[in-house]
């Protein structure tokens, strides 16, 4: 419930944020996106760890599902996910400066990081 709340919010942070012309061109740095750069990505990490941790009480069933939680975590973060929107948007004005004060992935608060 967690992941699916964080992501639905995230995701409707940033549609309000795309329908506002006034935005155009700039990085959405508000909300949950000043806790994390990926929070529709993180909410979806956090759906399937959510999902692995039901099946827990079955430790046959745990253990047979478990490359799905960590298969889908390095798609997130290091795959098609993060990696690859990180580079579309890499060379956008204000994009160096949010990845230097927004965690990367998991949410932290807003000007805790000081680096990428």
């Amino acid at each position: 419930a967690v992941g699916i709340g964080f992501e639905a919010v995230g995701d409707a942070q940033l549609a309000r944020f795309k329908r506002d012309p006034a935005n155009k061109g700039r990085i959405m740095d508000r909300g949950l996106w000043a806790w994390t750069r990926h929070p529709n990505y993180f909410g979806d990490f956090c759906v399937w760890w959510g999902l692995f941790l039901i099946v827990c009480t079955a430790p046959a069933v745990a253990a047979a599902t478990l490359v799905s939680p960590v298969v889908m975590s390095l798609l997130l973060t290091r795959g098609s996910g993060k990696a690859l929107l990180e580079r579309h948007m890499e060379g956008r004005p204000g994009f160096a400066e949010y990845r230097a004060r927004t965690s990367g992935f998991f949410p932290l608060p807003p000007g805790t990081v000081r680096h990428g």
